[in-house]
């Protein structure tokens, strides 16, 4: 039996990667260094060396990039590292920003 032409249906698959964000971290005169080490390595998942090599950078510098991801995890992680902060009374201070 002769079939009729079919169409294939052609599909592009247009998957587009996810605009970018980095975390930045700023310095104050009272957060201790320990606890910016602790939110490196805990919610920044940071190994303590890369954690404490940022650390300085924030301290010398005034502010660092600590990090680049989709805008969803950039906030949910700084929310996290700010509830911590003031937990714990600190003024610590961070913001997301378009890479």
């Amino acid at each position: 039996m002769a079939t009729q032409g079919q169409a294939k249906e052609k599909t592009k698959n247009m998957i587009k990667e996810p605009r970018q964000f980095n975390v930045i971290m700023y310095n104050d005169d009272f957060t201790t260094m320990e606890f910016v080490v602790e939110v490196l390595v805990d919610i920044f998942h940071k190994d303590e060396v890369t954690a404490q090599s940022i650390m300085m950078n924030v301290h010398k510098k005034g502010q660092a990039v600590v990090g680049r991801y989709p805008f969803d995890i950039a906030s949910t992680k700084v929310n996290a590292a700010l509830m911590r902060a003031k937990q714990e009374g600190f003024p610590f201070r961070m913001s997301v920003e378009e890479a």
